[in-house]
């Protein structure tokens, strides 16, 4: 063994250590994001506890607080797990139109198969409105965006200038939002009794169709029709 090769053997050694500890690492933040998720779901950020969250993960206070320097701290890693996924589908290269409102009525549907995370979205979204909660400013940005959004949605979905000027299109923007969390609630009370995505849907076509004068497309015409989504 030449020393080169002696002196590349000699330094892998901690460089796969290191590697080793990083992704250890990543994986205890993994479980602690997962379990402060079914603790904030279930609690809420107020009553929850970061002895309790520590203690679920096998882990001291300090040694959770190793990862997450604060309870808030750990509700941003929290929110950013949340939201990541919904985010990198809204990027520059988004859908348009009814094809975007075809993906919120997706997005619907598939929170129909995680409880547990549309639990967290209703608990600290209704939490967020008390003087000083962490996660105020989060969903007030979140909000603001997802507004602007679905305002630019609803108006491609429109042939240009077939949209009324005296219109507020951002209103409707607002309903749809309106309509979508409130569904999440009555549908974590009552999960058989209520179809999210059929009833996101049904009121999207309705709101289109007062949008568009009546010569605009047949009636029903909205999401779904034209791109195939179910």
């Amino acid at each position: 063994m030449t020393p080169r090769s002696t002196n590349e053997a000699a330094g892998a050694g901690p460089a796969r250590a290191t590697a080793a500890r990083r992704a250890s690492g990543a994986r205890r933040r993994e479980e602690i994001l997962r379990i402060a998720v079914e603790t904030f779901a279930t609690r809420g950020y107020h009553n929850a506890s970061l002895a309790e969250i520590a203690e679920r993960a096998g882990l001291t206070q300090a040694g959770l607080l190793h990862h997450f320097p604060s309870k808030t701290a750990l509700l941003s890693g929290v929110l950013e797990l949340r939201d990541s996924s919904e985010i990198e589908a809204l990027g520059p290269g988004r859908p348009r139109g009814t094809a975007f409102l075809d993906h919120l009525v997706e997005t619907v549907r598939l929170n129909s198969t995680r409880e547990g995370i549309v639990r967290l979205y209703a608990v600290l979204s209704a939490e967020s409105v008390t003087e000083g909660h962490p996660a105020q400013q989060f969903f007030r940005d979140r909000y603001d965006g997802l507004r602007a959004l679905v305002t630019e949605a609803l108006r491609e979905a429109c042939e240009p200038g077939e949209v009324d000027a005296g219109l507020d299109v951002e209103s409707v923007a607002s309903a749809v939002i309106a309509v979508m969390d409130g569904l999440q609630v009555q549908w974590l009370l009552a999960p058989r009794s209520v179809d999210m995505a059929a009833v996101t849907r049904r009121v999207l076509t309705a709101l289109l169709a007062d949008l568009r004068p009546p010569a605009a497309g047949p009636a029903g015409s909205g999401p779904g029709d034209a791109s195939g989504t179910p």
